[in-house]
């Protein structure tokens, strides 16, 4: 979230020269997220096969390997469910409400400075993008 945050800043810093520098610290920016997330994925997979296949005896040891990878990955399925309904869901009603009560009953713009939602709206767009696609990530 941290360098979610850091890069919006730093990207719309970015625009104000030209838009390809804008697009280039986005990009980077998300390729942070992305390669962090599937590297350490690899990196737990990697441990459990390592010491399974290491310190397990018998002529079944791959099975029983086999047995605990898939036990990991049903466990990265439960925790990126819990991650994108608790990160996405709920600030994502909070951004709702705030563009409904500041459009619709108030008649601010959306991303007026005015509107007291405009920090829910952001919120819920920030953690809406970075936890759920980054639970996505971690799933796959």
């Amino acid at each position: 979230m941290l360098t979610a945050t850091t890069a919006n800043v730093l990207t719309c810093k970015a625009c104000t020269r030209d838009l390809n520098s804008g697009l280039q610290v986005a990009f980077k920016s998300g390729s942070v997220m992305g390669l962090v997330v599937v590297g350490l994925g690899l990196l737990g997979l990697s441990v459990i096969t390592y010491i399974m296949i290491t310190f397990l005896e018998g002529d079944n040891k791959y099975v029983t390997t086999f047995e605990y990878i898939t036990g990991f990955g049903f466990g990265a399925s439960i925790i990126a469910l819990f991650a994108r309904v608790g990160g996405g869901t709920y600030t994502k009603a909070a951004d709702v409400g705030s563009d409904l009560v500041g459009k619709v009953e108030a008649g601010i713009p959306e991303d007026h400075p005015n509107n007291p939602g405009v920090i829910a709206d952001c919120v819920g767009d920030n953690v809406g993008d970075v936890a759920g696609m980054g639970a996505d990530l971690f799933e796959s």
